[in-house]
This record gives structure tokens, sequence and C-alpha cells, in this order.
């Protein structure tokens, strides 16, 4: 996949999204196959890792659209402008209204994973709010939590509170993004249970278009989500996820200090992550992804 021979202004190149200016107060966001890890990008890419970020987040934008609108506009490669109509970007390509994005990442937990059980394992706590003594890692929550965290340019994102949420975006606002993230949550949780999986948690992109909020970037894809299959839950344990874990594994095995270059990955490292998020698609959506674009 080359995006290189877009001629619009590129407005920023991420670790995996390159987004371009389609004028109009319209933006083009361009997944690519790139895969990170440790906040390292890797050299090599895992085909069709785009693609399955821009199915995925197309599916979750139209089936909860009636709790939060989107920012998406087109997956159609006509409605592009001519100068993305090119060969390779249909089916990892978004044309979206531009928004002006809230300055805090919406996170929402359903079972305590990651840093947040790293916090609780120290202090008894997440994000700073008090939980029940005797949690286990990755168990399931009394009730999923809105835990929101800062944006940053470079490195790791902050745990913040949501006092502290509501000092950046102000009452109103937090409010009504935790609301929407907790309902967005609620919904795709019931509806991937169906369907065999554990969104463990996830991470929602939120911001305004004609001063109405509105969810944006990716949603609910196996890079902004842990996905666990139930069969292979169990507290006091790290349950296998629809990601990048066979690289985390293989670096993992590694003797690299988590700084840039990384080291090569196998082709079958490369593989393995390959299928788990295009069987993370299919499981959840119940379509195939061949059959992606539709």
């Amino acid at each position: 996949m080359n995006t290189c021979k877009i001629t619009l202004p590129l407005v920023h190149s991420g670790k995996v999204r390159d987004i371009y200016d389609a004028g109009n107060g319209r933006l083009l966001m361009v997944a690519s196959d790139r895969i990170s890890a440790f906040d390292v990008v890797m050299h090599e890419p895992v085909p069709n890792k785009g693609r399955v970020l821009t199915a995925m987040s197309v599916y979750w934008f139209e089936a909860l659209a009636d709790v939060l609108p989107s920012h998406l506009i087109s997956v159609e490669l006509a409605d592009f402008p001519p100068q993305a109509q090119l060969e390779g970007v249909a089916g990892r390509t978004m044309l979206c209204h531009k928004a002006e994005m809230l300055p805090i990442e919406c996170i929402v937990r359903g079972y305590i994973s990651g840093s947040a059980w790293k916090e609780y394992s120290k202090y008894g706590t997440m994000h700073g709010q008090q939980l029940p003594s005797g949690l286990q890692e990755s168990e399931k929550l009394p009730e999923p939590v809105f835990t929101p965290s800062t944006k940053a340019e470079s490195g790791h994102d902050e745990n913040i509170s949501y006092d502290q949420a509501v000092s950046l975006v102000g009452s109103e606002l937090a409010d009504k993004a935790r609301t929407a993230s907790l309902e967005l949550y609620r919904r795709a949780s019931e509806a991937a249970a169906e369907k065999g999986i554990i969104i463990a948690d996830t991470k929602f992109e939120m911001g305004l278009v004609d001063n109405k909020l509105v969810v944006a970037d990716e949603v609910l894809t196996p890079d902004s989500s842990r996905f666990w299959p139930v069969d292979g839950w169990q507290p006091n344990s790290t349950p296998p996820s629809y990601d990048k874990q066979p690289v985390r594994d293989y670096l993992n095995t590694l003797d690299w200090d988590k700084t840039y270059p990384p080291p090569p990955l196998p082709s079958e490292v490369i593989a393995a992550s390959e299928q788990r998020y295009v069987s993370a698609y299919e499981i959840i959506t119940g379509h195939n992804f061949s059959d992606w674009p539709r």
C-alpha cells in the first residue's frame, strides 16, 4: 500500500494513520499497515491491518450511530477528491468531517487489565478512584468505569481522574463524553459477547462538529480495544487477545531495550498478527473480510 501519490496537503502522519486535508472542512484518513509495539513502529507492515481497522470502525460507526454520531462521511472511492482516487486507497480510507477534538482519551474499562491493573495492584485504585479490595488481574469490574487519560504528543498518555477531565474540557462536555462512552461500550460489549468475544476495555476519540459531539478517528478496533475470547478468559491471568499480541510476545523474548530501531519481525509473527486482526473483524461483524470494501 502506497499513499505517497496522494497530493492533498498532509495534515498529520501518526504511527498508523496519515491524515490529509480534503478541503471544505473535510479530512481524508488513511490507515496504513504500520504496526507499533512499546511505542516503536516496526519496520515490517502487517498486511491488511489498515483495511481491518477501517472496516471495523465503519461497522461500529454505523451500528452505534443512534448512541452518538460519527465524523464519517464516506468510504466510497468515488466520493474522495480526485487526488486520492488511487489504487490501494480503497478499503483503508475514510472521508470525514474535520472535528475539534477533545484533549482527552475517553476510555471505558469493563475488566481490570493493563495500566489499570498495575495501578490497582500497587495502590488499590484505578485512575485514583478506590476499588473493592481483592480484585484479580483481568477480573470483571462490578460495572464499567469511565477512566479518561490525556493525549500525549509523544510517549505515553497519562491516566487522569474524572475531575481532571472536567478541568480540561468543562463539566458539561465531560459529562456528555462520559455518558456516551459508557453507552457505546455497553452496547458494543453486549453485541460482541453474543459472538464469543469480551471487550475488556476500549478507547474512544471524541470531538465537536458544528458544536455537536461525535465519535471520531477509529472505534472499537483491535488497536483501540482489548478483545478476549470468552473461552480463553479467566481471572488472575492475561487472556489471549485479537491484536498485536504475537508481535509483543515475540519482542519480549529478545534482548531489546524497546527503543528505536526495532528488531526485524519474522514472517510467521507477521502472519499470526494479520490472522488475529482479520479474525476479530470476521467474528464480531459476521462478515467475510474478503468482501471488504463492500
